[in-house]
This record gives structure tokens, C-alpha cells and sequence, in this order.
């Protein structure tokens, strides 16, 4: 295992400890705002406007995941059907991503395909796109299974993630080719087995390459989210030397993180989304944003002693 990987692997384990959680709960949500649009839908409508003029477009997502009844499941698609509803009266491109787990999936696989469906329904009437997220490895079959169904009912209005440290991931693509999916490609930010997925950053990274020049060469829509330098460098000239144009893919990049890239790159021409997450469960989001660079752990101790 690299340094780069023993560290995500110590900050996930350290965040689940109780008395960590407490502190970063109580003091340490000014420092969330770095990542987290706000509490409130209406704080990340906000933002989105900002975004929209740098001509940098959004990717909303309600935060939230693993939740345990079917009461908690049909609030998180009542609110996202808010979501969907607010997107609606404006004039940029509509876009939101959600966790199966927020749907029940744990507790009923019928039961997120039902709650899906309606929110692809409501989704369908905007034209907005619905992403589902792709979260630890034990929830990526069932997953994977949702998706399927959703598509051959015939939702075209959906995608799905792509994590190119599970060492399952290729085979997963190959899989997903016939139904021509629209697929965001992720490094992963789960900690997970080396039994699993991959331990070792360079093997991470080759393998993203691996995964986003395969899903081009197939036709899909690919979304190339890293905010990794020589992967989206590498991903630039490829594309450039295959003639593919920016309509066939674009780059999708955490609010918060390398707005500076974000901007040239839309300036450059390409698509460019920042995917902007909201709500007051924001503690499991923050804790993998930690966990991905050393800079953003000192950045949160810097806030905890100030606040």
C-alpha cells in the first residue's frame, strides 16, 4: 500500500471513532462549507448561480445515504422531487446525482427501483438527468442491478459511476456496453479490502485511463471526474489526437476542489460540471473529502483550533 492510500485508510478509520465524529459535528462546520454548498436547497441554488456564470454547470446532490426504513426513504425522494421541481424554473442544464442507499436499497431492492422510477418520471418533464452514485463495494451488484431494471423500463434519464479501484470495475464495463450507459468515471473514495480494490495510487490511476479511453472508444458519454492533473491532461490529448469533440464527454470536478482548473477548462471549451452537495448530513462526505489529500486534513485541524 503507497502513502497516499495508508493515509485515506488511517483518516476513513480515525473519522468513525465517536469522539472524532462529535468534535467535527460540533465544531467543524464552517470548514464543510469548503465542500458543502449549504444546508438548504436554496443555499445551493445559490451557488449554482455563481457556477452558471463562470459557465461552469452543477451536478446537485442532497446528502445522505444508508438510511434504515422505509419512512426515511420516501422523505430523501420526497425532497429530491423538491429538488427536481426547483430545477425546473431555471434556464441551465438540470442535473442531479443520489445514492441508491437514500432510496432503501439496503432495506429493498423493489423498493429504490419504485422510488427511482417516480423520480425519473418527475426528472423526464424537466429534462433533468439523474445520476445514481456508486457506493462501497458490498452495495455495487445491487446497484448495478437497479440500473439495469431502470433501463430496460425504458429511463433513458439515468447513468451510472465507475470506480476504477475495484479491481472488478473492467469486467463491470464490458458488462454495461450493450445498454450504452452515460458513465462517470471516479477513483473511488470508499475504504475498502485490498482483496477488493486496488492499494496502490499508480495502479489506480492507470486503470482510470483504462476505463475512460474504453468507455469513449465505445461510444458512451463519459464523464471524466478527477481533478488529478495528468489524468485530465492525459484525457485532453487523447481526445484531442482521437478527433473526439466536446460533445462526446466532458469534466466533472467537487465543488471546492481546483476552481481555478474549473474555469479554464470551461473557458477552454469543454463541458464542465462541479458537483455541489448540500444538506445537514454531511459528516460521511467531508470525512472522504479529508481522507482524499493531506492539505484538506490541515485545513480542517487550522479550523477546529480557530472555532
Amino acid at each position: 500500500m503507497d502513502l497516499n492510500q495508508s493515509y485515506r485508510s488511517l483518516v476513513l478509520a480515525v473519522a468513525q471513532h465517536p469522539s472524532v465524529k462529535h468534535l467535527m459535528l460540533t465544531r467543524g462546520k464552517g470548514f464543510s462549507r469548503r465542500f458543502v454548498a449549504g444546508d438548504t436547497l436554496e443555499e445551493a441554488l445559490q451557488v449554482v448561480e455563481a457556477l452558471e456564470a463562470d459557465k461552469i454547470h452543477a451536478i446537485l446532490d442532497l446528502l445522505g445515504e444508508m438510511v434504515t426504513s422505509e419512512e426515511q426513504s420516501r422523505q430523501f425522494q420526497a425532497e429530491i422531487l423538491r429538488l427536481i421541481q426547483a430545477l425546473a424554473a431555471k434556464p441551465y442544464p438540470r442535473y442531479v446525482a443520489l445514492k441508491l442507499t437514500q432510496l432503501g436499497l439496503d432495506l429493498d431492492e423493489a423498493l429504490a427501483v419504485e422510488l427511482m422510477q417516480g423520480l425519473l418520471e418527475e426528472a423526464r418533464k424537466t429534462e433533468c438527468f439523474v445520476r445514481i452514485d456508486m457506493e462501497d463495494s458490498p452495495r455495487v451488484d445491487a446497484t448495478l442491478r437497479v440500473y439495469r431494471r431502470l433501463r430496460e423500463a425504458g429511463y433513458t434519464n439515468t447513468g451510472i459511476v465507475l470506480q476504477s479501484y475495484l479491481k472488478r470495475t473492467e469486467r463491470d464495463l464490458e458488462a454495461l456496453l450493450p445498454l450504452k450507459p452515460a458513465v462517470r468515471i471516479v477513483k473511488g473514495a470508499y475504504k475498502e479490502p485490498p482483496e477488493v480494490a486496488f492499494q496502490d495510487k499508480r495502479l489506480i490511476d492507470g486503470q482510470y485511463l483504462v476505463l475512460a479511453k474504453k468507455a469513449l472508444e465505445n461510444g458512451l458519454y463519459t464523464a471524466i471526474a478527477s481533478h488529478d492533473p495528468h489524468i485530465i491532461g492525459e484525457m485532453k490529448r487523447w481526445t484531442t489526437e482521437r478527433g473526439l469533440t466536446p460533445e462526446q464527454f466532458e469534466f466533472q470536478l467537487l465543488y471546492g476542489v481546483r476552481r481555478d482548473e474549473q474555469k479554464r477548462l470551461a473557458a477552454e471549451g469543454y463541458t464542465v460540471r462541479a458537483y455541489i452537495p448540500y444538506g445537514t448530513d454531511w459528516y460521511p462526505y467531508l470525512s472522504r473529502r479529508i481522507a482524499e489529500r493531506p492539505e484538506n486534513l490541515m485545513f480542517v485541524a487550522r479550523s477546529l483550533v480557530q472555532g
